[in-house]
């Protein structure tokens, strides 16, 4: 009997999984690429679809600009993007232009996105070495990735540590937790699951002698759970 991938079922946008988007606050990222600027904090929000704080920020250009928050920044701080600005916490700058070793975070992936990695609270990355056509940083899961040297960058750690290190304790929190981005939760083994929920359950018990890994052959009907791996063993 065939059933919907979940990825399927999400393609639809029924409410189960539909982002509540009107709740939040807005975008994080720059202003635009190019401009030297100066801005000044004019508020802290909290908003659901991010992990940390933002600052609203109003430059001397007449824009509004959302960024994530960086530690020890509070209203009235001043905030300079681009030209000739010191590496200091808060500060925008290209990556070509920050020093070895700079704590960063919100990375941009191509110059003027807005930032695409180190997003989260309490993150942030280093740069490792520099060369005229790329720069080298360590992500917060210790990987190496280059970048394109007029990327832009945040300097300083983000703001909101700490928030995993306080327990849930019940359910209750973590569903309210869950609702606020409308997070797929909780995630039910299909073994656990009733026939006509899913091919790998039945009323016989939660434990069957099915294989837990789908194989990479199977049709797309089947195809749920955990999919066979690409390659197996030791790299050598």
């Amino acid at each position: 009997m065939g059933k919907n991938l979940r990825q399927q079922r999400r393609g639809r946008g029924t409410l189960r999984f539909r982002a509540p988007s009107h709740r939040y606050v807005g975008e994080a990222g720059y202003s635009k690429l190019g401009e030297e600027t100066n801005g000044v904090v004019t508020d802290i929000k909290h908003c659901p679809a991010h992990s940390a704080p933002l600052l609203e920020v109003a430059f001397s250009n007449g824009e509004k600009v959302f960024m994530i928050a960086p530690n020890e920044k509070k209203v009235g701080d001043e905030i300079k993007i681009g030209g000739n600005a010191s590496a200091d916490s808060g500060n925008v700058l290209a990556l070509k232009n920050i020093p070895e070793g700079t704590e960063i975070f919100n990375i941009e992936s191509n110059p003027g996105d807005g930032g695409k990695f180190v997003r989260a609270g309490g993150n942030f990355a280093k740069i490792v070495a520099k060369t005229e056509k790329t720069i080298t940083i360590i992500l917060p899961s210790k990987k190496q990735r280059q970048f394109g040297p007029d990327c832009r960058a945040t300097i300083g750690r983000i703001a909101g540590a700490g928030r995993l290190e306080k327990p849930m304790l019940k359910a209750g929190t973590a569903h309210f937790k869950m609702k606020a981005r409308n997070t797929y939760w909780p995630h039910v083994c299909g073994q656990s699951m009733n026939a006509v929920a899913h091919p790998h359950g039945g009323k016989r018990s939660s434990k069957k002698n099915h294989p837990l890994v789908v194989p990479r052959s199977a049709p797309p009907g089947s195809k749920v759970g955990l999919i066979a791996p690409r390659r197996t063993g030791r790299k050598r």
